[in-house]
């Protein structure tokens, strides 16, 4: 058997010339690692840690793998033994964006002296340049998360860096908390994070065993050039109800150009929220640098003007981070999303223009909506921002605000985790079936219920006593490259119409292309024209994984586009038309199938129950029913960013599992009124007037009660009431079995405790002449109602002979001592105050005088006899003087009346 070729070997010296992350060469210590280290990697944009640290981690394993003499554990630690002599594994690297790994990749392969996609390669969604020969791949986190869920012992792979942990992207949270449970099971995996701010000590602790045994941390400084600021404040706020203002791009674009002519060298790196924004900018940048040379400047300092977002083609991308030669002497001015903010160095850049602005995705969970908003950016990412100036040499970082307004920044940019809709992250987790309290943090409680009610209702998961079990639909979404909600629409679109119409349709939903004024039908025949690359390979991809999970029957095989069999551009036979793709984005977003409000031509009704509204210049206005595919935040505000006209039908099919009926009614004025509503999701489609039966008209009173209150509708007698407050009492001192007689609990059991006084209600009766006290008597609990006048009489005797009633409180509230209000004369000789519920309830005294006005509350007349009496005595024997007040009325006889009537 022919022996193993030796894996290739990385010249880290020459890799790392000139890099500060060179340091960590020595600083690692190879010779007294661990054979699989867990480390933790601090080091400040610019260093070069991402180009450095993966081909030394490389190296790293290949000396264990080969059982070099020097590679032994001196820790001791189990499984070393077993790494030694093992054919090394490659070496996966994540990268939170495309633009980022195909860049990383690029570098470190020109490096190391080969062609791409040999030792060094990449492979983000929809591209792959690697081969047997790969040890280093760089990827995008959502790869690597789609490897661990299709394959959870990372098969063939023996060390995981995790780059720019500190974004705290979500699929980067998901990945670490599953590489560091899988470093748990396979002791030869290595485990790396790398982080560019202070929160380092942070990612040790998580990666290693707790505070105890963190993981290695090594650390390197940055060679820090000077960074001057400049504040540019604009006029008018940047932002208004409908996101960016065009005045503010018009000052964005002119602190652009006034930077070039400030500062005579260096490349400009401008940064907008979004796509939009970027274009817009480098609109008026260009037009104003024209206008400029119109006007004899200088031709030596031509500006070229590029942009450079996620959906810029792979080519121009790579144009603009390539090194710059001595050739080319043209400035630039590079207008870019946040895609440049950390993960990128872009050569010659010496100024910096920075928006303040961010765009993120938000969860609203009140609207159950996810949209982009453009928010205010942190001091955390505007220093990241600025610091772009300064990584090669002295730079300047022009802030597009005031000092006050940066004052005012917050902090950190929020964790994904914390903003983000979470239906995809809770369905990787229930694949993955691990330990999710090793997240960086736990997922809102919020966010997730609301996730796996979207789960529940994608078919994908079920709810179990103690975990989500995960269905084959389920795992069949969690395995396709897209989000949840095109993944199961391509599933039921493959099924309903063919896998080629279904996947043309989610390649254009997945397009990172702005539908032109929000028309997704529009975006169709402009990503045909144009031929994007881009969007052929989404096509094909797609097709290839619909065909999988879609039976292979002939009409489906007719379908196929001849793309996917020959590599060609051509259409499939049967192509989609506005019809299946207004079908397929309804199935993949049922909950944004939206209707039309009446007097309007732009105002939408969701069938999550929640509105939105098309841009003003959208076709799109005017049609009855919508299938969206993208909504917008702006402030209270939701926009429609990309949507296709669906018919009536098409809405009902797609939306089949929302649609329901329901038989409502309402009582007012003595009468009840029902209806029977059909509707999808919020979105009613017809009422019609029905005859309530006993049970709808019961809950409507019951309604009507909890709604209006029950003095109001039910208006209860007073002997319901003094029944109802006996009752609270014995609740609140002896618990059940008797009943709580609150109004918040009655209300909510009305058609329990009195159904036949409903149907009296219902059929006219006047409330008040209703015995809803009986009705409250069937809730004594037995053998114990027997007791009743016992334990809460409804009297008390007092020493005159007379029987006085007992005020009791209202259930409600928090008293708990019932009130005896009785003359003082007729307590003469009583030392001790009554007591109910077995001696446990004191009772309230109120002592009255002859004209039942109070003199005095007492819980104690002892003392009241002995401290308080003689004053009520010398204030009112004068007023009252047909009325005993005798020097001791301990021993004075008790009197009803006055002391001529002897009684």
């Amino acid at each position: 058997m022919p022996a193993p070729s030796a894996p290739h070997t990385f010249d880290l010296a020459r890799i790392g010339a000139g890099l500060p992350a060179v340091a960590l060469i020595d600083e690692l210590n190879l010779a007294e690692a661990a054979p699989a280290p867990r480390l933790v990697v601090e080091a400040p944009p610019g260093t070069g840690k991402t180009t450095v640290v993966p081909p030394l981690i490389a190296e790293h394993l290949a000396k264990f793998s080969t059982g070099a003499a020097d590679a032994v554990d001196t820790a001791g630690r189990a499984g070393a033994a077993d790494a030694v002599g093992r054919e090394p594994g490659r070496i996966i690297v994540t990268q939170p964006r495309r633009m980022a790994a195909r860049a990383a990749a690029r570098r470190l392969a020109a490096l190391t002296g080969s062609r791409l996609g040999e030792v060094v390669g990449f492979t983000v969604r929809g591209e792959s340049r690697t081969s047997a020969a790969t040890r280093i791949e760089f990827v995008t986190t959502g790869v690597l998360l789609s490897r661990l869920l299709r394959d959870p012992e990372l098969t063939g792979v023996s060390g995981v860096i995790l780059d720019e942990v500190h974004e705290r992207q979500l699929d980067t949270d998901l990945a670490f908390a599953m590489c560091r449970e899988l470093a748990d099971l396979r002791e030869d995996l290595s485990v790396v994070v790398m982080s560019a701010t202070l929160d380092a000590q942070l990612w040790a602790r998580r990666l290693g065993d707790g505070p105890q045994a963190p993981a290695t941390l090594l650390s390197v400084a940055a060679d820090t050039h000077p960074l001057h600021i400049r504040w540019a404040p604009a006029k008018e706020r940047p932002l208004d109800a409908r996101g960016v203002t065009w005045n503010f791009l018009d000052h964005l674009a002119a602190t652009t150009v006034r930077a070039v002519e400030e500062n005579a060298t260096g490349d400009v790196l401008v940064f907008a929220p979004g796509a939009r924004e970027v274009d817009e900018v480098a609109s008026r940048v260009r037009r104003r640098v024209e206008s400029s040379a119109e006007g004899g400047s200088d031709p030596n300092t031509a500006v070229e003007v590029h942009t450079l977002t996620g959906r810029t083609p792979a080519r121009e991308q790579d144009a603009i981070l390539r090194p710059r030669t001595d050739n080319e002497r043209n400035r630039r001015v590079i207008v870019s999303t946040s895609v440049a903010e950390s993960a990128l160095t872009i050569d010659g850049v010496r100024i910096v223009i920075d928006s303040g602005l961010s765009r993120g995705t938000r969860l609203d969970t009140r609207r159950r909506m996810s949209g982009l908003v453009t928010t205010r950016a942190s001091k955390a990412s505007g220093s990241q921002r600025s610091g772009r100036a300064a990584r090669q040499g002295p730079g300047v970082a022009y802030r597009c605000m005031s000092e006050a307004d940066w004052a005012s920044l917050p902090e950190h940019t929020p964790a994904e985790v914390a903003t983000s809709d979470l239906t995809a992250a809770v369905l990787a987790l229930a694949v993955w079936g691990g330990d999710e309290s090793l997240l960086p943090e736990p997922l809102p409680a919020g966010p997730k219920r609301q996730a796996v009610e979207n789960l529940v209702a994608l078919g994908a998961v079920e709810e179990g006593e103690n975990a989500l079990q995960v269905t084959e639909t389920g795992r069949a979404i969690a395995s396709i490259p897209a989000s949840v909600w095109s993944a199961r629409g391509l599933l039921d679109g493959a099924a309903l119409l063919s896998p080629a119409r279904a996947a043309e349709a989610i390649a254009v939903i997945e397009s990172d292309q702005r539908a032109p004024g929000a028309d997704l039908s529009a975006l169709l025949r402009q990503l045909r024209r144009s031929q994007d690359a881009r969007f052929s390979q989404d096509r094909r991809r797609f097709a290839s994984i619909a065909r999988e999970f879609t039976a292979a029957d002939e009409a489906s095989a007719s379908t196929v586009p001849a793309s996917a069999a020959t590599g060609s551009e051509a259409e499939p036979r049967h192509t989609l038309g506005p019809d299946d793709l207004g079908l397929v984005t309804a199935l993949a977003h049922p909950l944004q199938i939206a209707r039309l409000r009446s007097a309007s031509d732009s105002e939408y009704l969701l069938a999550s129950g929640t509105a939105a509204s098309l841009p003003r210049d959208s076709s799109l206005q005017g049609s009855p029913w919508l299938a969206i595919a993208e909504v917008g935040l702006a402030g209270s505000r939701a926009i429609i960013r990309s949507a296709v006209p669906i018919d009536t039908e098409t809405a009902e099919l797609a939306g089949a599992g929302l649609l329901h009926t329901e038989d409502t009614a309402s009582f007012e004025r003595g009468r009840v009124r029902a209806v029977r509503r059909s509707s999808l999701g919020g979105i009613e489609l017809s009422s019609t007037p029905i005859q309530a039966g006993p049970e709808l008209v019961r809950r409507a009173i019951a309604e009507s009660v909890r709604e209006r209150g029950a003095r109001e509708v039910l208006r209860p007698s007073e002997a319901f009431e003094a029944l109802r407050a006996r009752l609270g009492l014995l609740r609140r001192v002896f618990g059940r079995p008797w009943p709580d007689v609150t109004w918040e609990q009655l209300s909510v059991t009305l058609d329990h405790w009195c159904p036949e006084a409903l149907d009296r209600i219902a059929k006219g009766s006047d409330p008040g002449e209703v015995d809803l006290v009986s009705a409250l008597h069937t809730l004594l609990p037995w053998p114990e109602a027997a007791r009743l006048d016992e334990l809460a009489p409804t009297h008390i005797d007092v020493p005159s002979g007379s029987s006085i009633r007992l005020d009791y409180p209202d259930p409600g509230v928090e008293e708990t001592s019932p009130i005896l209000a009785v003359k003082l004369q007729e307590c003469f000789g009583w030392t001790d105050v009554p007591r109910i519920c077995d001696g446990r309830v004191p009772v309230t005294m109120h002592l009255l005088s002859p004209a039942r006005r109070p003199l005095a509350v007492t819980s104690d007349l002892a003392s009241f006899w002995a401290n308080a009496y003689a004053h009520v005595r010398a204030e009112n024997r004068g007023r009252y003087p047909k009325h005993p007040w005798p020097e001791d009325p301990l021993s004075a006889p008790a009197a009803r009346g006055t002391k001529r009537s002897g009684r």
